[in-house]
């Protein structure tokens, strides 16, 4: 007689779930197929077309046969360019050989948290945190710490609110500013702080930079170009929303090279390469006219100042002003109670169910009294999605 097949997974694959962003996503995406006219609120995805240089760029790589095997850790010729752009916007002195190209910034964090963290190492993540951060952790064998921030500072996390949270395990702290979910930017005097409680510790800050050119006010800072910086600060980029490319799937590392040589190890058994094509496109992206950027927030900020004027006139709801990045992350712990729904994610459920809009429920970013409500859309799209809400919340009373 034939045994039973296996069923059994590895341990460390339940140490994880299903990313809330990309559910949500996936939901909508199904309802429209079926007909429903969704309005999409969920993926932070600018609704800009890549531009049309970098586009030419990846036509050229094809016309010219450019579709072989790349190095793992990306090209020469990208990571000059990336560590050129680098110290263009934020003064650091990284080499080539202190970068490492990914299949996409969210696998630039997945690889250095595998080449960084031990099981039972401890990462303090600021709350409210990126959907991926806390599973990434897990899945290393890390345990996530979370240090809340203040809603009345706009989310900010503090110095102060960190140093309370390290013991002697913990390994890295990981700093999103801007931030994904809440748009929070941490004033560059209290990153600076937060670097010498790094420093004085013997901490790793792991710097995720996705979205560092989109501010509203002020310029672009990386920690990275603190004295110093390069021994304590590994950052952790993206091309995807700075150049409108989010399916291209383009990432960077900058660090120390004995941790870049470690990432590009993992690299060698787990991707081979990022795809050639868009790493031609990336060149011209980086290397190229950075006027996209500028269009791009002088839409954003319309449609934040939009978006949070509608938000605030809802009964219940209140929004603090995200200061970069594009989302809305409102507080509806004056909605909570009404109409049966007593948390964020049933608040979602019911808003897709009965209003066809999706968000993403706090709970995903460690939030039980927000959600998520991505403004990188168009302002047709915003009127119709936010006229929904405000019916959908106003029935509940």
């Amino acid at each position: 007689m034939p045994v039973a097949p296996p069923t059994e997974l590895a341990e460390r694959i339940s140490r994880i779930s299903v990313s809330a962003t990309m559910k949500v996503a996936a939901d909508a995406d199904r309802l429209r197929r079926e007909g429903h006219d969704v309005v999409d609120f969920s993926v932070g995805e600018p609704d800009f077309p890549t531009p049309a240089n970098v586009k030419q760029a990846a036509i050229d790589a094809i016309n010219n046969n450019f579709t072989k095997y790349t190095p793992a850790g990306g090209t020469a010729e990208l990571k000059a360019a990336i560590v050129k752009r680098h110290k263009t916007d934020y003064g650091t002195d990284y080499s080539p050989a202190e970068c490492a190209v990914t299949v996409g910034g969210k696998y630039g964090i997945f690889t250095v948290i595998q080449a960084l963290i031990n099981e039972g190492d401890e990462v303090i993540i600021p709350v409210p945190y990126w959907v991926s951060f806390a599973d990434i952790v897990n899945y290393a064998g890390g345990k996530a710490v979370f240090v809340e921030s203040s809603e009345a500072d706009g989310f900010a996390v503090s110095a102060d609110a960190i140093a309370a949270h390290i013991t002697p395990r913990t390994k890295a702290i990981i700093i999103n500013s801007p931030s994904n979910p809440s748009g929070a930017v941490i004033p560059t005097s209290e990153l600076k702080k937060i670097y010498e409680l790094a420093q004085k510790n013997g901490i790793w800050i792991l710097a995720d930079e996705c979205y560092c050119r989109f501010l509203y006010e002020g310029e672009p800072f990386s920690m990275a170009s603190l004295p110093g910086g390069k021994d304590t600060v590994i950052v952790m980029g993206s091309l995807s929303k700075t150049y409108a490319m989010t399916g291209w799937r383009i990432g960077f590392l900058l660090g120390p090279k004995f941790v870049i040589d470690a990432c590009g190890k993992l690299l060698t058994h787990s991707t081979s390469n990022p795809n050639s094509i868009a790493q031609k496109a990336a060149v011209e992206a980086v290397s190229g006219p950075q006027d996209s950027i500028t269009t791009m927030m002088t839409e954003f900020l319309k449609r934040r100042d939009y978006t949070l004027a509608r938000l605030r006139a809802i009964p219940g709801i209140t929004a603090q002003t995200p200061q970069g990045a594009f989302y809305a992350y409102p507080n509806i712990s004056g909605v909570l109670g009404k109409g049966g729904i007593k948390t964020p994610m049933e608040f979602a459920s019911r808003l897709l169910a009965e209003s066809l809009v999706t968000v993403v429920p706090g709970e995903a970013f460690g939030s039980p009294e927000h959600f998520r409500l991505s403004y990188a859309t168009s302002m047709e799209e915003l009127k119709k999605g936010l006229d929904r809400i405000e019916e959908f919340v106003k029935k509940l009373a």
